[in-house]
């Protein structure tokens, strides 16, 4: 299958509302328990677009998936770890779309600096370790029953990913966003 994967717009919002309501309302993918609205998603993409980046899959009839970057935490020696997340409408599981977002938004994050990705990966969820784990991420621990969705504890898994040359100390001061709350 073709894809185009391009970055987000506040135009897109609707349709990553679209794909992402169902896995809000039916799975315990994600801890949200509200679908955001079309304004809040754009707010989101915006945000994301400000320090990160936000990625739509066009599979040249409508946006069939997003991934995204966002700080891992906002304490200054994070600034160069990112986390990441891929949704995909249910019909695109399984046709290279979830890898096709990635690498565009890891080549993406690695050239703003980002050096260390982190995927937090709600349980069970075999599809979504699956792709993270032929993605060259790797076990970083669990949080057991963290998270209670749809009347049943559920297990986090923690998962990173270095990208780029770390070999370097970094600038003093870390990339724009990084404060001190976290």
């Amino acid at each position: 299958m073709v894809f185009e994967v391009r970055d987000a717009t506040a135009d897109d919002a609707a349709a990553c509302v679209a794909i992402y309501t169902p896995y809000v309302e039916s799975t315990a993918i994600t801890f949200e328990t509200t679908p955001p609205s079309t304004a809040e998603m754009a707010e989101r993409i915006a945000a994301a677009q400000e320090r990160h980046a936000w990625l739509v899959l066009d599979d040249g009839e409508r946006i069939a998936g997003y991934a995204y970057g966002g700080p891992f935490k906002s304490r200054p020696a994070y600034a160069w770890s990112c986390e990441v997340s891929v949704y995909l409408d249910r019909e695109q599981r399984r046709s290279g779309g979830g890898r096709a977002l990635y690498e565009a938004l890891f080549a993406r994050l690695e050239k703003m600096g980002v050096r260390t990705l982190v995927a937090v990966i709600a349980l069970p969820n075999a599809a979504s370790l699956g792709l993270h784990s032929a993605l060259g991420f790797e076990p970083a621990g669990t949080l057991r029953r963290i998270g209670w969705k749809h009347g049943s504890w559920h297990d986090v898994a923690w998962m990173q990913r270095r990208i780029g040359d770390d070999s370097w100390a970094p600038a003093p001061a870390p990339p724009a966003g990084a404060d001190e709350r976290t």
